[in-house]
């Protein structure tokens, strides 16, 4: 219990951080869909979906490698220096030649998404967050595995906010002031040619001065390079690599179909940015997983030597279960509040947030699962498994968006983070059998969709809203005692630990 409460405290600072972090981040959601039309917000989506790809290219799995080589070499400091000095290099090598070309591949972009003439400037913006980002995930991950938590959450809310001040600044108050008597002062620093090019241009200052927060950690890195160790290192991280990529097309990889595989192409990108904004919606689900992420993945290997260190594992996804099956109900149950998140022109896709909220429910018990090819050292299974997964997704984002429009792409994301989610659980049982709660998973997951679906059933004969709200409080207030009754003292996980 002791290490479960070392968890959940450093959980609690991560989250604080990422949850205050991502909802300052996420308040930037209702600034676009309200200053850009679902079309340029598309093609904003868009363009971040081809970034994802790259960021798993430029960070190679290493911040994992990291804490599996900083856990097994204890107090050998050649662990951080090379892995900072890889990652370096390695982003130098890479950013370096997106930016030469830019304009070669700002061609090839305007092809497809149409593009103003300012699109090679925003391809070296997005070179330059790129590299930044990858560089400071060492860092971070050294301040992780030292259990610096306060310090992660203080510099990683300043990037943030400095992400949001500068939109608001010049997405809201710029224009505001140039209509106004201030218009010669304001012109020598906003252009409103330049639009949705402040998205990229202000991410790129904020993960810079990220970056330089970051920099007493970077230079202690004075051990040198150790080639023996980096080569041991990229082993191990390599097919991490190839699992983050494949997850990366599991995530994103529908919001760069749907404009070429919608029927509709005339709206295409307006469609994109409907389901984009309200992919946003599960927030609060992507935040749990992300904070616990967080947490958890350094956690997870601490615990490897000692002797309960599965029902350990097996507690967390207990726990893990209840939260995440109580976000999803929270969201579904106040969606009427929940959709003013975006604009009004957004909010035709609503329907995709339940779908969605359960997919990345999915993820999270993915990730609680995916402890046993990291610590087993079968991290080519974790490759395998995100490679079925990114194969599901392309099928069925073929098959049914062109039928469905973006609800086929909801689909397809859930159906995929579930097989993913299964064929984890079945195949690490044989490598590393963990008594999960498996009785658990579909007590609280069948609660919540059966509150949902008899809440939604009495929408059919209940049109007042300040009704239906009171009823969902108390379907909310249900999946509580029935948590507390499950969790009674005669049939305590504590007492029993068996599913």
């Amino acid at each position: 219990m002791s290490s479960l409460r070392k968890l959940a405290g450093q959980t609690a600072i991560y989250g604080l951080s990422s949850i205050v972090g991502r909802l300052l981040n996420y308040l930037l959601v209702p600034l676009y869909t309200r200053v850009f039309d679902p079309a340029h917000y598309g093609v904003v989506a868009q363009l971040y979906a081809f970034a994802s790809f790259l960021n798993i290219v430029f960070t190679y799995g290493l911040e994992t490698g990291y804490f599996r080589y900083a856990e097994k070499h204890k107090d050998d400091p050649r662990v951080y220096s090379t892995a900072l000095f890889s990652i370096i290099g390695s982003s130098l090598l890479l950013a370096l030649p997106i930016i030469a070309f830019s304009s070669p591949i700002a061609s090839w972009m305007n092809d497809r998404v149409q593009q103003s003439h300012m699109m090679p400037g925003y391809i070296a913006c997005f070179a330059g967050i790129l590299a930044f980002d990858a560089i400071t995930r060492i860092p971070f991950a050294r301040l992780r595995q030292e259990n610096k938590a306060l310090r992660f959450a203080v510099i990683n809310i300043i990037g943030i906010a400095v992400n949001v001040l500068l939109n608001v600044f010049f997405l809201i108050i710029c224009p505001k002031l140039a209509d106004g008597r201030s218009h010669d002062l304001i012109s020598r620093i906003y252009d409103p040619s330049i639009g949705v090019g402040y998205i990229f241009y202000i991410n790129l200052i904020a993960s810079f001065v990220t970056l330089l927060f970051l920099l007493p950690e970077i230079v202690k890195a004075r051990y040198g390079f150790d080639s023996v160790l980096w080569k041991s290192i990229l082993v191990y991280s390599l097919p991490l690599m190839v699992y983050g990529f494949a997850g990366m097309i599991n995530e994103t990889f529908d919001r760069i179909l749907l404009p070429y595989l919608l029927p509709d192409k005339a709206t295409a990108m307006e469609q994109l940015g409907i389901y984009s904004a309200c992919y946003k919606i599960s927030i609060l689900m992507t935040l749990f997983v992300q904070t616990f992420r967080y947490a958890a993945e350094p956690f997870f290997f601490s615990q490897a030597s000692n002797e309960n260190a599965k029902e350990t594992y097996a507690r967390v996804m207990h726990y893990f279960i209840i939260v995440g099956a109580f976000i999803f109900l929270a969201i579904m149950m106040y969606i009427d509040i929940v959709k003013s998140y975006v604009g009004k022109e957004f909010r035709s896709g609503i329907g995709v947030v339940p779908i969605l909220l359960m997919a990345n429910l999915c993820v999270g018990i993915f990730y609680n699962l995916s402890i046993w090819f990291k610590l087993t050292g079968k991290t080519r299974w974790g490759a395998f498994l995100s490679i079925i997964g990114a194969a599901i997704t392309l099928i069925l984002n073929f098959l049914l968006i062109p039928i469905m429009g973006y609800m086929g792409a909801a689909w397809a994301t859930l159906i995929c983070y579930a097989s993913m989610m299964l064929l984890s659980y079945f195949i690490g049982q044989k490598y590393y059998p963990v008594n999960y709660p498996v009785k658990s998973f579909f007590f609280f997951i069948s609660v919540v969709l059966a509150l949902y679906a008899f809440s939604e059933y009495l929408r059919n004969f209940i049109h007042a809203e300040k009704m239906i709200l009171a009823i969902n409080s108390l379907f909310i207030l249900v999946f509580v005692v029935a948590t507390i009754l499950y969790e009674r003292p005669k049939n305590s996980y504590f007492r029993t630990p068996k599913f």
